[in-house]
């Protein structure tokens, strides 16, 4: 592992106030790989063998049922996936891919349980981190129980501009992914992206301009307590 990434990884919040010892046993077993793009890391239904962490890249979460596929979440660096099943030695509950070549982190569950019941800066910084996703789950259920897939649209859309600092965006992924992210069908979402034009939105492809920022915002409202993610 190079200086820099362990560096990295150390200023997680998970592992930024452990004991160096118990850090450095939870490196030693781990593993640090890099994968191609579409390559499936974990299946849901299976046992939680590794805490993964992504360096690089892009992961996707994803779940399956009944024929049906939707994308769950999408996990940036440097960030953890999927810490609840760890802790619980439980399978996953999601399945995840790589969305484009990404270096991964894995820690086995094993010694993640063990210093978690020995180490209280980690465990507490551990319960911390569960907490954060359980609120990104509320906030998400809202986003979908309590918006139309237009709104749920605009506001990513609004976030995205947040993200990059630009009203010329550019999506992080395809369309259909996008569409898949946000609950919605890709022929729905191209029927949102129209229903938007009045509202100051330009699609070229993956290139998104905003040329109305406030009207947008009018229609979307989007409110700290679904799109603000520090909250």
């Amino acid at each position: 592992m190079r200086p820099e990434d362990r560096e990295q990884i150390r200023r997680l919040n998970i592992f930024e106030g452990m004991d160096d010892e118990n850090f450095d046993e939870l490196i030693r077993a781990s593993y640090l790989q890099t994968f191609p793009a579409q390559m499936e890391l974990i299946t849901e239904g299976e046992p939680a063998d590794f805490l993964h962490i992504v360096i690089e890249g892009c992961v996707e979460l994803f779940a399956q049922a009944n024929g049906r596929e939707s994308t769950m979440a999408m996990v940036y660096p440097v960030n953890s996936f999927i810490l609840a099943a760890i802790l619980k030695d439980a399978v996953y509950l999601m399945s995840a891919r790589t969305n484009k070549k990404s270096r991964v982190l894995m820690i086995p569950a094993i010694n993640v349980r063990r210093i978690f019941d020995t180490d209280p800066a980690f465990s507490k910084a551990m319960v911390v981190e569960l907490s954060n996703c359980y609120r990104s789950v509320v906030k998400d259920h809202k986003n979908i129980k309590l918006r139309t897939s237009v709104e749920r649209l605009a506001n990513r859309l609004l976030r995205y501009r947040i993200a990059q600092q630009t009203d010329d965006i550019t999506l992080p992924y395809d369309k259909k992914l996008l569409a898949s992210n946000l609950g919605m069908t890709p022929e729905n979402l191209s029927r949102a992206f129209n229903t938007l034009k009045p509202y100051g939105v330009r699609v070229d492809g993956n290139k998104i301009s905003i040329t109305d920022v406030d009207e947008l915002a009018n229609f979307a409202k989007p409110t700290p307590l679904i799109d603000d993610q520090s909250v």
